[in-house]
């Protein structure tokens, strides 16, 4: 799994005009599936999002993960992650997950996510969705299972 984090102030998600999901501070978390990706994946990266320190202490510097500061996550699928770009001008997608498996980890992902922190919210999976988002800092991480 490939998992792109942004520290936000805040973030929403729409489709087609109504909003599906939306935060105040936290993670907003780009999620994308690769086709040898399985639940242990998704245990291993959820783990890393909630434990990751991206989120100022009383000093200023990044030593805070988003369970401490009691922020937002929120989810949204984002295919386009598992794109190898190497060569040529066009996008191969060969390593992404088919959409049911896509689909099942995406849940999946959210489920547990929602066991294991209070504030979660969703974009809709294979859905065109537009994307707001007030980056904080900004501060940006690629992280993988």
């Amino acid at each position: 799994m490939k998992a792109l984090i942004q520290r936000v102030k805040s973030a929403s998600v729409n489709v087609n005009g109504e909003r599906v999901g939306e935060i105040d501070h936290g993670i907003l978390l780009l999620l994308g599936v690769e086709k040898t990706d399985d639940r242990a994946s998704a245990d291993k990266l959820l783990k890393k999002i909630l434990g990751y320190r991206i989120f100022a202490d009383d000093e200023g510097k990044m030593n805070l993960n988003l369970q401490q500061v009691q922020g937002g996550l929120l989810v949204v699928s984002q295919f386009t992650l598992v794109a190898d770009t190497q060569k040529g001008l066009r996008p191969s997608f060969s390593s992404g997950a088919s959409p049911q498996l896509g689909e099942e980890l995406y849940d999946y992902f959210v489920e547990q996510a929602e066991k294991a922190h209070e504030t979660v919210a969703t974009g809709r999976f294979a859905a065109d969705m537009q994307v707001n988002l007030l980056n904080d800092g900004p501060v940006t991480f690629w992280l993988e299972s």
